[in-house]
């Protein structure tokens, strides 16, 4: 079902939490995975599957699930925040990823739990619902990211680029002319090449790139950690990796063409109206596969989880997947 956001009073994000557990996971392989653990120990299960991908989780994240109520568990992906080795693209794709969930679920003796994801989060958190439905008990979903061509075309080719022609001309910057025509290509060979301060020049413009979009307000409201090297070089390595592989997904829309495998478990979708980096396009696909779930489009928002809309929503979706 399809809702329209309510406008007010709106809710805001729970009091900040510290872990009360925390370390690293070893996997099959060199990655080890950093995990934290938050909230009630005795808690409902909850999994946060942050963005990117090669984003990472962040204090914010452990905000939006009442603590007395959930077992808040969090972890950086293979590549980046505090996992290592740090932005490796060894073994580090959408299945190797949905593996390390179930190595963590196993590790916290958790049966089912809630999952929560948003942009790639959202991507990832649907990869792993349709492929282990049975350990998921909800969804909730912001920022809708199927991994389509046609939403890497529309952000890192042509489309949001009309509407932050600025930002794009600092995008396209470190690209020459010549090479503008394949612009994840052109970065790919950069971001993976052995020239390190073309790498960095190039991390730094990839990320700053949808940084400088993420938020209605446009440029100016850009968080500082995407023009950090330590974190923009993990982030658009790992991030250009993927999409020039098309999410190792084995076929074009596999989300929506297996949708029907997830349509039992209660969900929630979280959606700006005006979210540049994923359009609506993708939430409102989902929604007419997946009428089932709950879409609420919040009319003054873009793509961030901060804007005061989202997380009204965000919120009231934890609240309610408490109950189901």
């Amino acid at each position: 079902m399809s809702f329209p956001a309510p406008t007010a009073p709106r809710r805001d994000l729970y009091p900040e939490i510290e872990p009360f557990a925390s370390g690293w996971m070893s996997t099959e392989g060199e990655h080890e995975i950093y995990y934290e653990e938050c909230g009630s120990p005795s808690g409902i299960p909850v999994v946060v599957l942050h963005g990117g991908p090669g984003g990472a989780v962040n204090p914010g994240m452990r905000r939006y699930f009442d603590p007395a109520k959930y077992r808040i568990i969090l972890f950086d992906q293979r590549g980046c925040g505090k996992s290592r080795p740090h932005a490796s693209l060894e073994d580090n794709t959408t299945w190797t990823l949905i593996e390390d969930i179930e190595r963590l679920r196993e590790r916290c003796g958790v049966d089912r739990w809630v999952v929560f994801g948003g942009s790639w989060g959202s991507t990832l958190s649907l990869a792993y619902a349709i492929t282990h439905p049975e350990r998921v008990s909800a969804l909730v979903l912001r920022g809708i990211f199927l991994l389509t061509k046609k939403e890497l075309l529309w952000f890192y080719q042509d489309g949001a680029s009309m509407l932050a022609p600025d930002a794009w001309e600092r995008f396209v910057a470190p690209i020459p002319e010549a090479e503008r025509g394949d612009l994840m290509g052109a970065y790919y060979k950069r971001l993976t090449g052995d020239d390190e301060k073309a790498k960095i020049e190039c991390a730094i413009a990839w990320s700053s790139w949808e940084g400088e979009t993420v938020s209605v307000e446009g440029p100016t409201a850009r968080p500082d950690k995407f023009a950090e090297p330590g974190f923009a070089v993990a982030f658009a390595r790992i991030e250009c990796w993927y999409f020039v592989n098309g999410g190792f997904f084995p076929e074009e829309d596999w989300i929506i063409k297996n949708i029907g495998r997830i349509r039992h478990i209660p969900g929630w979708i979280a959606q700006g109206r005006f979210d540049m980096v994923t359009p609506m396009s993708g939430a409102w696909a989902l929604h007419r596969a997946w009428p089932e779930a709950r879409l609420e489009v919040i009319p003054d928002a873009g793509h961030a989880s901060s804007e005061p809309g989202i997380v009204d929503s965000l919120i009231r979706a934890t609240d309610w997947a408490a109950g189901v």
